[in-house]
């Protein structure tokens, strides 16, 4: 006996959940939505891409190809007049047995570990101040700022004034208080010191108004309840502020690091390395080297010594960046 047939010679299809599967879509059925889809995504960021390709254009014509440059340069004896020719690892040998390459790397240690001592703090306790004032503090804030506004080679060479050893600023008032002049940029007891004065004064503002913005996120019901148990200001600022803070401490610690690392224009405008080198930093020797004695092979050489110490720290950087974040 024949099974019955159904009216035509295919089975019924199916209708949406009645368990019987409907034709499989084509490979090509979804294409024509999702290209308009494309289509319109790129149309309303297309102002954004615009500006993103220009920044990449720019990163890789002043951060990227300077970089790659230095790294070829650095194993080259190349003076941009004659053809250059590889040389290995004479460049870095020249370098290191230069006496002045052992007191650059003293010298930016020092001047790094100075800076830490006196511009890390400074700033924060001015914060700290700023906040617990109830009065003038736009005014407080942009006085604390002004350095910053300041072209640096301006603020440098305004400095020149203040160390001068016969009309300076700071030997006048010494004299106010029945003190010896001192010789600020001409000793070598005085002369890095003295520089980290400027790079401090040059930096205040910013670090200032970076730990004011961390402390008004700080919750007011924490130091409510201090003021409740009786804190003081030290109290509350050392059970309260800091630890509220120690991510965005630890950030500025490491990018402290890193920019006085590469410390350059203080040096060059009020020094010029003297006196007897005790103010002679890496970034200075590069530049001797590659514009002084015309050898671009030993400056890349020191750059890129230079480059890979900074990346050590800025790899702690970006990984204390993204536990900030989190």
């Amino acid at each position: 006996m024949r099974r019955p047939r159904f009216a035509g010679s295919a089975r019924p299809r199916g209708k949406r959940g009645d368990g019987v599967p409907g034709p499989a879509a084509g490979p090509g059925a979804a294409g024509p939505d999702q290209a308009g889809a494309l289509r319109r995504a790129v149309g309303r960021n297309l102002t954004a891409y615009g500006f993103l390709c220009g920044a990449l254009v720019c990163f890789a014509l002043f951060s990227w190809y300077p970089m790659v440059r230095e790294v070829v340069l650095s194993f080259q004896e190349n003076n941009f007049v004659d053809a250059p020719t590889w040389v290995g690892f004479d460049n870095f040998r020249t370098v290191i047995e230069d006496p002045a390459f052992r007191s650059a790397w003293i010298n930016t240690a020092a001047f790094s570990g100075l800076a830490l001592v006196i511009g890390y703090a400074v700033p924060f306790v001015l914060a700290v101040v700023l906040n617990e004032l109830r009065h003038a503090k736009a005014y407080l804030r942009f006085v604390v700022y002004l350095p910053v506004m300041l072209p640096p080679a301006v603020a440098v060479l305004l400095f020149r004034w203040f160390y001068d050893p016969g009309a300076g600023l700071f030997n006048q008032v010494l004299d106010v208080f029945h003190l010896p002049p001192l010789s600020w940029l001409d000793s070598t007891s005085t002369a890095l010191v003295s520089l980290v004065l400027v790079s401090t004064w040059m930096n205040l503002g910013t670090g200032t108004l970076i730990y004011l913005a961390a402390l008004h996120s700080i919750p007011g019901d924490l130091y409510e309840s201090a003021e409740l148990d009786g804190a003081g200001l030290l109290r509350r600022v050392w059970h309260v502020t800091i630890p509220q803070t120690k991510l965005i401490l630890l950030v500025m610690l490491l990018l402290q690091i890193v920019a006085t690392m590469q410390v350059f224009i203080e040096p060059y405008l009020l020094t010029g390395g003297g006196p007897e080198n005790a103010t002679v930093t890496v970034a200075y020797l590069m530049y001797q080297y590659a514009f002084n004695f015309g050898d671009f092979g030993g400056g890349g050489a020191l750059g890129l010594m230079l480059m890979v110490v900074l990346m050590v720290f800025s790899a702690i950087y970006l990984r204390v960046s993204r536990e900030a974040e989190r």
